[in-house]
């Protein structure tokens, strides 16, 4: 070690320094006593254990660095400790003295003092750091101010150190950008999950209903019902169900077919073939099969206690006919699917039917039967019921006129009979019966001619009751009056024909009109005919309605026919006054006579009289268009003429005769023509009015008989029927005498 009166060397770069492990020069005694083994002052170590702390602050790994450093310096001397100046370092003396020694033979090993001095290091840096902070930061600020920078140790050739180390990268941007980062996820992830459970959950939900949805069911809507014009029903739909198989679920179709059998009343053969599994046109496995249709709730019931596999039973809609044949013809039927097949449910089904409803629901298999599953998706769209119709037909009326009508007939063989009841005011058509008839609440079981209207498809002849028609015209036209005589004679000869009366007269006897209606003259009609001619004959028929159907309603009337005059011969003179070449049916007659009873108005008849929508407001059906055929005055004189057919001894409807009421009215016999050719046996008619002098109601009845040998049927029905009406509506008798008749005046 050199000795400390040496004097010192001072370093090109600032520092102070003596010889290699010497202490630089010093200001005195106690600069030279506050040495420290290490070779420095005390404010040098200040200042060092500043740096060392700031350079510490720094960078994490200075320890580290330190020893690192120590072990490859130059001289082997340990790095120099930053920390805080063992308090054994102040002073001089003995002890000190020893401790210089100590420490220099302590650090021959620089590893061993590298070690030592970082263990030091950080002792003082925990155990004395809080006392010595104040000190260290005078020291340091003194130091700074004495060398520009931090004090040198180790020999010449040992590397210096930076002053600074390179500044790693800021944690605390990396924790942003990782908390940046790590909460986008999340938001990402939170709005993705609100989209699915949201805004895609239906589609996503969608996607597994449909799966479970089974096949739409139709909610059939009901339909209309129909009323006579005093509210009673005559038609209407009633709760029912339907039992259908699903052959691919069917276990035992025998055993299934056996049990189904009794209850449904079907043939257990006709049962099995639809049990079994069939293939469809289209090549698929039929899995609905209709077994029955119409079924009581309770049956059904009774069909679903028997829990057989593959067997369901769902909603239906059956239509009642409280009276059975009651209006049959008129009213017709409808077929499984509730549609109109014949009468006023086929003319009127778009009115009566409705829009269907429909339902979609999911479904589960139970016990091999579909069932809905309770809150799950179902979807109904509610059926619109159908509007229903007022009939101008009186129930009580219609129902007398059928069984009147029925009876007579049972007296002689009839192959069809009509008979109709008109109101000749408003044309509404109170009855309309048709022989035969049939039951239509089981229309299926019926035979399909019995289902004809014969009122409005049957067409005949119309005979004698055609005769008024020609003294109406004549009348009109101003060619005869109330007191017309005419010389008659036996015969009259037209074309190559030649016409009589079954009652002749002889020539030159004078006969009133009266006389000649009551006594049904084909002489007298001819000659009255002459005077008109066939255009004026012909256009009379064609305003009364004739040649044209009247509208009534009911699909399938038949119009007639006028013979055109162009087709006329010779004969036709002869032959069409008197009803003959001439088509009708017996609505068409009962209309004309109707014109006649209403002072010479034709209103059309209608069987109509308002319609009830779903929501019970009522619209009346448009009133038919009137027409004057006839003066007041001339249908008055027709109607007195017409009197003398029931009240002439020997005319040939006294049998329609009334007591206490003025009837008018004609008999008629005529002919079918059926495809260019006569049928066989005659169509006998009666159309009459009453009362008389004040008309309220219109009958016709008409029948044909093909043997022709049952005789006038019609006129003693039609008394029975009017009868009835005029008591059953109260109409009393007007109180006036019938006319007292001179045949030949």
């Amino acid at each position: 070690m050199a000795d400390r009166s040496d004097p010192p060397r001072r370093d090109p770069r600032g520092s102070r320094r003596g010889g290699v492990g010497e202490p630089g020069p010093i200001g005195g005694i106690a600069d030279a006593r506050a040495y420290t083994p290490r070779g420095r002052t005390v404010r040098e170590s200040a200042e060092q254990r500043r740096t060392g702390r700031a350079e510490r602050s720094r960078d994490p790994f200075r320890p580290a660095l330190q020893v690192l450093d120590g072990g490859r310096s130059t001289s082997g001397r340990p790095p120099a400790r930053t920390g805080p100046a063992d308090p054994g370092d102040r002073g001089t003396g003995p002890r000190r003295d020893a401790d210089l020694r100590s420490t220099s033979r302590r650090d021959v090993d620089p590893d061993r003092a590298a070690r030592r001095g970082a263990d030091s290091d950080r002792r003082r840096s925990t155990t004395g750091r809080a006392g010595s902070a104040g000190k260290s930061r005078q020291a340091s600020s003194g130091s700074a101010r004495r060398a520009p920078g931090p004090a040198r140790q180790g020999t010449r050739g040992r590397p210096r150190r930076p002053a600074t180390l390179p500044r790693l990268a800021d944690p605390r941007r990396r924790l942003r950008l990782g908390t940046f980062l790590t909460l986008t996820m999340f938001v990402v992830i939170g709005i993705r999950l609100i989209v699915l459970q949201v805004v895609d959950a239906p589609a996503y939900a969608d996607g597994g209903v449909w799966d479970r949805v089974g096949s739409p069911v139709v909610v059939p809507a009901p339909r209309g019902s129909i009323y006579d014009r005093t509210g009673a029903v005559l038609a209407h739909s009633v709760a029912a169900r339907f039992v259908y198989s699903d052959p691919g679920l069917v276990e035992d179709p025998q055993a299934t077919a056996e049990a189904l059998s009794p209850l449904l009343g079907i043939p257990r053969s006709t049962l099995l073939d639809r049990l079994v599994p069939q293939t469809r046109e289209d090549g698929q496995e039929s899995r609905f099969e209709f077994l029955a249709r119409g079924v009581d709730v309770e049956l059904a019931d009774q069909v679903m206690d028997l829990e057989l596999a593959g067997i369901g039973v769902d909603y239906d809609e059956r239509r009642e006919v409280p009276g059975n044949d009651l209006a049959a013809n008129l009213l017709g039927f409808v077929g499984l699917d509730m549609n109109g097949l014949e009468g006023l449910e086929a003319r009127y089904d778009e009115v009566l039917r409705g829009v269907n409803g429909q339902r979609i629901a999911e479904q589960g298999n139970r016990d091999l039967r579909l069932a809905e599953i309770p809150g799950g998706y179902r979807q109904e769209t509610e059926p619109q019921p159908g509007s229903s119709l007022v009939l101008t037909i009186d129930r009580d009326l219609q129902y007398e006129v059928q069984r009147i009508l029925s009876a007579t007939l049972e007296q002689c063989t009839v192959s069809v009979a009509a008979a109709v009841v008109l109101d000749p005011r408003t044309g509404e058509v109170l009855a309309q019966a048709s022989e035969p008839t049939y039951n239509a609440a089981d229309a299926w079981s019926s035979d399909p001619s019995d289902r004809q209207d014969i009122a409005t498809t049957f067409t005949a002849e119309p005979g004698s009751v055609h005769k008024p028609l020609v003294l109406a015209a004549a009348l009109e036209e101003g060619l005869i009056g109330p007191d017309t005589t005419l010389d008659l004679g036996p015969t009259i000869r037209k074309g190559d024909t030649t016409f009589r009366d079954t009652r002749p007269i002889e020539a030159g006897v004078a006969t009133s009109l009266a006389g000649m209606l009551a006594y049904s003259s084909n002489v007298g009609t001819i000659k009255i005919a002459d005077q008109l001619g066939p255009e004026r004959l012909h256009a009379y028929q064609q305003a009364f309605g004739l040649g044209s159907p009247t509208g009534v309603g009911l699909p399938g009337e038949a119009s007639g026919r006028v013979l055109p005059l162009d087709e006329w011969s010779a004969s036709s003179y002869g032959s069409v006054p008197l009803g003959h070449s001439v088509d009708a049916t017996p609505l068409q007659m009962a209309a004309a006579y109707a014109a006649i009873a209403n002072d010479g108005v034709y209103v059309p008849p209608r069987l109509v009289r308002e319609i009830i929508d779903e929501h019970g407001q009522r619209t009346p059906t448009e009133e038919p268009t009137a027409r004057r055929v006839l003066g007041a005055d001339n249908a008055a004189t027709l109607r007195w003429i017409m009197e003398g057919v029931t009240t002439i001894p020997g005319a040939t409807g006294t049998a329609a005769a009334v007591p206490g009421y003025r009837v008018a009215g004609k008999t008629g016999t005529g002919r079918r023509i059926v495809n260019g050719s006569v049928a066989p046996g005659e169509v006998t008619s009666f159309i009459g009015m009453a009362p008389a002098d004040d008309p309220r109601y219109v009958i016709a009845v008409m029948s044909h008989t093909p043997g022709g040998d049952c005789g006038d049927v019609a006129a003693p029905a039609f008394r029975d029927m009017m009868r009835f009406t005029l008591l059953h509506y109260r109409v009393p008798p007007t109180g006036t005498e019938p006319p007292r008749f001179v045949v030949h005046p």
